[in-house]
């Protein structure tokens, strides 16, 4: 291209991730929710008049990569009616949206009445409506008992509120809070708005477009780059989800090939299972997102810029009708979390390409969402028990899986509450919330620990829904390249008369009385390598912190400690490995 000034594109393109930082910020500081505010379960992006993506913040991969497709709809659906002072509102999952609580704010920026580029924002709501309150339905079986459905909607239209329109939506969804939230998502918009019409001032239309085009090419030739790094093939990986909420013990496979071949990059879901009956479902969106989240923040280098131009090498097929890609009307809203069991079929296919690129697979998602009535505010509440829930990253080549960070691999920036955050927004008491010593898979790296935890529900007229997977033995974080399986999830509540209740995985409880205790022991992620080729002092010091049983140091690690002296016995441990060796 002539004229380009290559520094400019590089100014241009760091200047396009500021601002969406800041549009994150101001999302973050304005949202009255602790799931926004707290959590960061949101992203904010930029795109240009195509709908093309410009850059993103992806607090949470999955819920980003479903506002480029989401944009494009949008721009297919109102075709010449889009105008200065729009504001529009989408969630249909059957419509490039990815869960209906994962709301999307949209607004068109014009620069002397031309479309020039797109500033948009999704979060999680606390609500959508539906059969259940807290958007979460594990007997849902359709798309209408789970939430309302919104079609790309404006709620500004030529820079007039649509009273009517916000009316119609906001009296379908159970908490003001949500209402307030959207306003948040809205002001983050607007950051983006100005910030992009800044940029148009100083640079003007033409050079800014030109510009954005040579950087584009510039980031497909990046990413291609990394692709060809992969050595060329065709590469298999399976995974099972576990329970459907429908049948229990049900399994359902997903079946991935990863084809690499001439700097690009196929992912065929040819083969996984159909659609179940439940709300274990995903939307082509949401999967298609979580592969993408998969591939770029765990296998290539995360400094090639997040644009149009690192899509362009990458396919995605995911046959219409399997429970990846569900045909309407099927319930969907438990499909970002399916994303732990293809991404896990994704690093086990690349773990035959490049094993030293890729991890053990992490701890599965197992939550207790709890809703009921706050007496002391008389109102109601919705929590997700975020700190107890988040288990233990998987290992990988020359390092360690982090501890008690995974909520699922495609849940990128997803935090953890404050513990005194948790207790004033909701009437929840913690009792204890602390390492799973041992949890992590057993590995020359091992996976990252998991957590055990309790709290007591002081609410009132409460009741949960269980979402979530790895209850049983085979869906622990499985190792890698010899290394072992993470520990298993388990959930249970004690009800104040002394009875216990273990629920399935996909569940609906539907009263959780005053006083009961809610028991968490969220698993290790797997380990990766030889468990006997971890040096033998890394296993004495994990002893002697409290991370590891000596047990568990002779009978998976192969290393003989004196219970008496804390130290290492050489001889018997050369022993125990020595004779692992030979046999």
């Amino acid at each position: 291209m002539h004229g380009i000034d290559p520094i400019l594109v590089s100014i241009l393109q760091k200047r396009l991730k500021s601002i969406t930082e800041e549009m994150g910020i101001t999302l973050l500081r304005t949202a009255r929710s602790p799931i926004l505010s707290e959590v960061r379960d949101c992203c904010t992006g930029l795109y240009d008049d195509r709908g093309r993506m410009l850059e993103q913040t992806e607090y949470i991969p999955i819920l980003a990569f479903a506002l480029r497709p989401g944009c494009q709809y949008i721009l297919e659906y109102y075709g010449d009616e889009i105008y200065p002072g729009d504001l529009i509102l989408h969630n249909d999952v059957f419509r490039n949206g990815n869960q209906l609580p994962d709301l999307g704010v949209y607004r068109p920026i014009f620069y002397r009445d031309e479309l020039v580029a797109w500033a948009a924002s999704k979060g999680h709501q606390m609500d959508i409506g539906g059969a259940a309150a807290g958007a979460y339905n594990p007997l849902a079986r359709e798309v209408w008992q789970e939430g309302i459905r919104i079609p790309p909607v404006k709620v500004y239209e030529n820079g007039k509120f649509r009273r009517d329109v916000w009316d119609l939506i906001f009296s379908n969804i159970r908490y003001d809070l949500v209402a307030d939230d959207i306003r948040a998502q809205i002001g983050a918009c607007t950051v983006g708005e100005r910030g992009i019409l800044s940029l148009i001032e100083r640079y003007g239309v033409e050079i800014f477009r030109s510009h954005i085009e040579y950087l584009f090419d510039s980031t497909e030739k990046m990413m291609r780059e990394e692709i060809a790094r992969i050595p060329a093939g065709r590469y298999l990986g399976e995974s099972y989800m576990h329970d459907d909420g429908v049948t229990e013990g049900s399994r359902h496979r997903v079946r991935v090939a990863v084809t690499v071949q001439d700097s690009e990059i196929a992912f065929d879901y040819a083969g996984t299972d159909p659609q179940t009956a439940g709300y274990a479902n995903a939307t082509y969106a949401s999967a298609a997102g979580g592969t993408l989240a998969t591939l770029l923040f765990c296998l290539i280098n995360p400094e090639v810029p997040h644009n149009e131009g690192m899509l362009r090498p990458v396919h995605i097929d995911i046959p219409e009708g399997c429970f990846l890609n569900a045909r309407f009307p099927a319930a969907t809203t438990f499909g970002n979390h399916i994303s732990d069991v293809y991404s896990e079929a994704i690093l086990k296919a690349l773990a035959q390409a490049m094993p030293e690129r890729v991890s053990a697979s992490w701890n599965r998602m197992l939550a207790a969402m709890i809703v009921g009535f706050d007496p002391r505010r008389e109102a109601p509440f919705v929590d997700f028990d975020f700190p107890c829930l988040m288990g233990g990253f998987g290992a990988g080549y020359g390092a360690d899986g982090y501890d008690h960070t995974g909520i699922f691999v495609c849940g990128g920036g997803l935090l953890s509450q404050d513990y005194e955050m948790l207790e004033l927004e909701s009437p929840i008491t913690l009792l204890y919330h602390e390492f799973w010593p041992g949890s992590g898979g057993a590995g020359q790296w091992r996976g990252g620990l998991g957590v055990k935890s309790a709290f007591t529900v002081d609410g009132s007229e409460c009741m949960a829904s269980i979402l979530g997977d790895g209850v049983e033995e085979e869906t622990a974080a499985p190792g890698l390249l010899g290394g072992k399986r993470g520990a298993v999830n388990r959930l249970e509540f004690v009800y104040p008369d002394g009875t216990r209740h273990k629920p399935r995985c996909k569940e609906t409880v539907p009263s959780v009385p005053t006083g009961t205790i809610v028991e968490r022991e969220a698993g290790g992620g797997g380990g990766y390598g030889d468990p006997y080729l971890r040096p033998a002092d890394t296993v004495l010091w994990e002893v002697k912190n409290g991370l590891l049983s000596i047990r568990q140091a002779e009978e998976d690690y192969g290393v003989a400690i004196d219970p008496s002296t804390l130290a290492v016995d050489s001889l018997k441990t050369r022993e125990i490995r020595g004779r692992r060796k030979g046999e």
